[in-house]
């Protein structure tokens, strides 16, 4: 069952209504609204303490929209993060990012179970092999290491701490994927 109700704008305290705006009018666009006007996903959390929520929100942004990564790559890792974590908020959101961005249904299965998948792009391969080798090891070998730019590994360590954070916190507030049925 679902923890937190939607935090809608008219019940909002004035600090968690400035960050509800910046979400809204930030890169994401109303993308995480819900049918209520509250955010969805994990941005609703964030709202319960908005100096934390707002620097994890703005964390995200960096990592989404002004990044070294390419897109492809960044989804893809995302995506393994999602399977890594069991996080079905995740990987339902990520895996529409990943379509429009060209994956494949096969790629996109791949991704959600963990199985092996050959990737042509030298980046995106990288993206895979190093985003399991953390999520599975948490630490890179010198290979690993080597695969990306230094720049490139730190944008991709950030990027899993950043959604392994998103997913324990969509766990723990017990937020549903978009159109499933509540639990409990």
């Amino acid at each position: 069952m679902r923890r937190l109700p939607p935090l809608t704008p008219s019940e909002l305290a004035p600090d968690a209504r400035a960050l509800y705006d910046s979400i809204i009018e930030g890169p994401r666009g109303t993308s995480m609204l819900d049918e209520q006007g509250g955010l969805a996903g994990p941005f609703n959390a964030m709202l319960l303490s908005p100096p934390v929520g707002d620097a994890l929100q703005r964390l995200g942004a960096a990592i989404r929209y002004r990044s070294e990564l390419g897109d492809r790559a960044r989804e893809i890792a995302i995506l393994v993060v999602a399977h890594s974590w069991d996080c079905a908020f995740e990987r339902h959101v990520h895996e529409e990012i990943g379509r429009r961005l060209g994956l494949t249904g096969a790629q996109l299965d791949a991704l959600r179970t963990g199985a092996p998948l050959e990737l042509d792009d030298p980046e995106e391969a990288a993206a895979l092999r190093l985003t399991r080798a953390l999520v599975s090891r948490a630490d890179l070998d010198d290979e690993e290491y080597a695969a990306l730019p230094a720049s490139a590994v730190f944008e991709l360590t950030t990027l899993v701490g950043y959604y392994a954070t998103l997913a324990l916190q969509l766990r723990v507030f017990r937020v549903q994927q978009p159109g499933a049925a509540p639990a409990g």
